[in-house]
């Protein structure tokens, strides 16, 4: 990182060791530590989780590490945008005191790791019942490389606070539960989405989509925002929001297809789910739901979700 220019007050460590004498003395100090983990390529979402930490701790951490286990050897690993300098600009202004971790592969996978879990060995983690479904459908193995690489910092930075979006509430729901499952003396908050100024919840793959593309990433908010009006004025019936959700976007990516466009939209999934375990509703909705929905817009697959008359 010899390129890089650390912006004043800013402490950035790439080896885990130099972190933990760090992280040693703020312990000493009796000052309590609120983390944010992160990919990197921060946005307005991000920086929204380091103002809470900032706000209920005495000192915050970011990671950034691009994890290469959450990506399936077909997925934009090698295409994931990297943006260290920018990302630590950024977080100057919202924290400028703050301490941010950028370790090596090799460091956090001592044992190396390939793309093919199938080829992987060493230690994982996994979180039964609440990783199979929805996102677990389309990224099968995303969940396991994402909560073994979030033990993984837990266990380095072992902070008080951890916090997380709304927006990939599927993954604060498994995380969640294997906080408490493998006993982390760790508060986790799940912050809500950060969304553009036309509703597009923030994300750092939304650099991926053309000026054409942007124009129509809206349709899975609206899809869900349409679903929402139905529960509150209409029905509760989960089949017939879905149908309705899913018909707003297939008649959405036709026009598209219709308008001579050189990419497509694609649904991938509309679901409706018990907030306490992430079981599929099918019949109506009687305590509270979680709606959520995944679409590729050219090769970008956007998520989003609405929590609805639950206390999440």
């Amino acid at each position: 990182m010899a390129s890089i220019r650390v912006p004043p007050g800013i402490r950035l460590f790439d080896k885990i060791a130099d972190f933990r004498a760090w992280r040693r003395q703020i312990l000493l100090n009796g000052q309590s530590l609120g983390y944010v983990p992160t990919m990197g390529a921060l946005h307005q979402g991000h920086l929204a989780l380091v103002t809470a930490a900032k706000q209920q701790c005495d000192q915050v951490a970011l990671t950034i590490f691009v994890n290469p286990a959450q990506f399936a050897p077909t997925e934009d690993l090698s295409s994931y945008p990297r943006t260290l300098q920018s990302d630590l600009d950024k977080l100057a202004i919202t924290a400028p005191q703050a301490a941010v971790l950028v370790p090596q592969v090799a460091e956090m996978y001592p044992g190396g790791i390939e793309l093919d879990v199938n080829k992987q060995k060493g230690a994982f983690v996994e979180v039964k019942g609440l990783s199979h479904q929805l996102e677990g459908i389309t990224r099968p193995h995303f969940f396991r490389g994402v909560a073994t690489v979030v033990t993984k910092f837990l266990n380095i930075v072992q902070p008080d606070h951890v916090y997380f979006g709304q927006k990939d509430v599927q993954q604060c729901m498994v995380l969640r539960r294997m906080i408490r499952d493998l006993h982390f003396g760790i508060k986790m908050n799940v912050c809500p989405t950060v969304r553009e100024q036309d509703g597009l919840a923030m994300s750092s793959r939304n650099v991926y989509l053309s000026p054409s593309q942007r124009q129509h990433a809206l349709v899975l908010y609206r899809a869900l925002m349409l679903m929402q009006n139905m529960y509150d004025n209409t029905t509760k019936h989960a089949p017939t929001l879905v149908a309705a959700a899913t018909d707003y976007i297939n008649k959405a990516a036709q026009k598209v297809a219709d308008s001579g466009e050189d990419w497509e939209m694609k649904l991938d999934y509309i679901s409706i789910n018990a907030p306490d375990d992430l079981s599929e509703i099918t019949g109506d909705i009687n305590s509270g739901c979680i709606i959520s929905g995944a679409v590729f817009v050219g090769k970008t697959r956007l998520i989003d979700n609405l929590i609805i008359d639950v206390d999440f």
